[in-house]
């Protein structure tokens, strides 16, 4: 440690002996700039991360509800079912006290009083059940009103749902096209979980340990960044990946997280410059050598991936209506 510190000092020594004052005051501002760039994005990557596993536990939640709500459907049916042949039962009841009442006419007025003793009792007995069956039939209809506006939402969600994932297919098909030429270089595209994932290597985009695109890599980042700017209703993650070798720059980038999160804003920043899309869609992370997809070949961990997902406000939106 003590002979790196000197030789750093030695080095710093000659650099102000060599460069001029000015230049070097220059070099010391545009260090101090790129460190607060790299913590504003360093700050942007984790509020972001934050906000989409939000969104995912809506979407879990949305998809919960859903499921509670075929549910509700069922039973509700059954107990409909239920109160249908109750009404059946009550209604028999009631020919069958009419029936009696009509007997009556032909009967001794001793058993007339009896008949109409035990006629009044039942026909308490029927209203009571008159006005219990009439409760439940205002209670049936209360559940049939919100089991209609359940299945409205139901049928909302379900064509929602469908329209988004259809939407995504169409979506990477295009972009699948659009980046034909590069396969064979690294680049992939894929579609999982209801997103567009689109993987490029580092080999396709920068030179080891540099945060600068390369020029084949400028025309895959220019032909995506055509396809997704007149998609308005896109959320767009640029992560950047690096291998488990360490750095040991006493500049930025210092380490592996410093390095995926500048490679991140190259790409975004590229993406920005070549098209239409709108700042507000973009993100940029970085997850450092901690999300490799690969034990055994490094160069697949050095890597960009875009992923794309549908903005999902417009089901939320639905899922919140009381």
């Amino acid at each position: 440690m003590r002979q790196s510190i000197l030789s750093f000092a030695l080095i710093a020594f000659f650099m102000s002996a060599c460069v001029p004052s000015k230049k070097y005051n220059e070099l010391l501002e545009r260090e101090k700039t790129c460190a607060e760039a790299l913590a504003k994005y360093k700050k942007m990557s984790l509020d972001y991360e934050s906000l989409a596993k939000e969104l995912e536990l809506k979407f879990d939640l949305a998809n919960k509800e859903l499921i509670g709500l075929r549910k509700d459907t069922a039973e509700m049916g059954e107990l409909m079912r239920l109160m249908s042949r109750n009404y059946g039962v009550l209604q028999a009841q009631t020919n069958e006290l009419e029936n009696s009442f009509n007997n009556l006419k032909n009967l001794s007025a001793k058993e007339t009083a009896a008949l109409q003793a035990e006629l009044k009792i039942k026909n308490l007995s029927l209203q009571e059940k008159e006005d219990a069956l009439l409760a439940l039939d205002l209670e049936l209809k209360e559940k049939e009103r919100l089991l209609s506006e359940r299945e409205k939402r139901v049928n909302e969600l379900e064509e929602l749902l469908r329209k988004k994932e259809d939407g995504i297919r169409k979506l990477k098909e295009r972009v699948a096209r659009a980046l034909k030429g590069f396969e064979g270089q690294g680049l992939t595209v894929e579609q999982k979980n209801g997103r567009i994932y689109v993987s490029l290597e580092a080999k396709l985009l920068f030179r080891s340990g540099s945060t600068t695109v390369e020029e084949e890599g400028t025309k895959a980042l220019i032909e995506l960044g055509r396809v997704l700017e007149n998609e308005k209703d896109l959320e767009i993650i640029v992560e950047g990946h690096t291998d488990s070798d360490k750095l040991t720059r006493a500049t930025a980038p210092k380490n592996n997280w410093e390095l995926s999160v500048l490679r991140a804003t190259s790409v975004v920043e590229i993406i920005l410059n070549n098209s239409s899309v709108t700042p507000s869609q973009l993100m940029a992370a970085g997850r450092g050598e901690f999300y490799p997809v690969s034990d055994s070949d490094k160069a697949k961990n050095r890597r960009i991936e875009v992923i794309i997902s549908p903005n999902l406000n417009e089901l939320y939106e639905i899922i919140s209506k009381d």
